[in-house]
């Protein structure tokens, strides 16, 4: 990793807004990298040595907390883990005190998940360190992207010209929202399908519907996203039933995809809901494959914030 050839990198990962089509397709390649040294009988290398990263999560997460950790310590950085549940935010204390209060003990990256909107941004102005978004409300969550991404083109190859469905709860996901916002700019076509209650009244970049066989229609692939049953509460939805009956991917739906066309889902699952059960297990599944991916690609994120030079 010869740090003269890796192109300027934006210092923070906030969302894709300040990212170029080159920087992230060169960040997916050192994924690739990092995915070689994952296949190691020995799994660490010493980029990152000296550093310290803060998993700063004020929100519950499984995959996203621990892929980032086992990232950070695969490439030897230190690691300091903070729960906004067992931390000073329950007696009252802001986000930025707490922020403020961990870079004074020489936090080199902060990796935040927030359950509101914004927060990162804020953080970036608050800190003189980086800050990547792991999550924040329904706005964004740009690693998940990436390595939805960096799983689609392992199994596609270049993603110019591939229709990617996205079905689901579009309204309140960060992650439709990030993907929105990459796989266009590597060139795909994004269908985003829900009920309509369900669906923003526009999304830069992805085309919006609420017939599921026009989404799914030569699909070159399909994301099922977590039916977020809470919203049946305030009659964004009439019963799970009715969801299931529309909106359900099942082996019969998939037919009006392309062949083989792949299913991924960010997790976490409610099986028998969004996607039947049997599909999860099924050998068009990437579900597994993007959980594995997503240690590379953050290894790859912290790689580039933290020693790629800055643009």
């Amino acid at each position: 990793m010869n740090e003269t050839a890796t192109p300027s990198f934006p210092k923070h990962l906030l969302d894709f807004q300040d990212w170029r089509r080159t920087q992230v397709e060169s960040l997916l390649e050192t994924a690739q990298m990092m995915q070689e040294v994952l296949a190691r009988p020995v799994k660490k290398v010493p980029a990152l040595t000296g550093f310290t990263v803060a998993t700063v999560f004020f929100e519950p997460s499984t995959r996203t907390r621990i892929s980032f950790e086992l990232a950070a310590r695969r490439m030897s950085a230190d690691v300091v883990s903070f729960s906004g549940a067992v931390s000073s935010t329950t007696k009252g204390e802001t986000y930025r005190d707490t922020l403020r209060t961990l870079e004074q003990m020489g936090i080199d990256a902060y990796i935040l998940r927030t359950d509101a909107a914004g927060v990162p941004h804020q953080a970036h102005r608050w800190l003189h360190k980086p800050v990547i978004n792991a999550g924040d409300g329904w706005r964004a969550h740009p690693t998940q992207a990436l390595l939805d991404a960096f799983t689609l083109r392992e199994k596609l190859g270049d993603l110019e010209g591939k229709k990617i469905a996205i079905v689901g709860d579009i309204l309140h996901s960060r992650v439709a929202r990030s993907n929105a916002e990459l796989l266009p700019m590597l060139g795909a076509k994004v269908v985003a399908c829900g009920p309509a209650t369900l669906l923003p009244g526009s999304l830069p970049g992805t085309t919006l519907t609420t017939n599921l066989k026009e989404a799914l229609a030569e699909a070159d692939a399909v994301m099922a996203l977590r039916l977020q049953k809470e919203r049946m509460d305030k009659g964004l939805l009439p019963s799970l039933p009715e969801y299931i009956a529309g909106y359900q991917i099942t082996e019969e739906r998939l037919r009006w995809a392309r062949p083989q066309a792949p299913l991924l889902h960010p997790g976490p699952m409610n099986r028998d809901v969004e996607l039947e059960g049997t599909l999860a297990d099924s050998p068009r599944s990437l579900v597994e494959r993007q959980v594995a991916n997503g240690q590379a690609v953050r290894m790859a994120v912290l790689y580039h914030v933290l020693v790629g030079k800055k643009s």
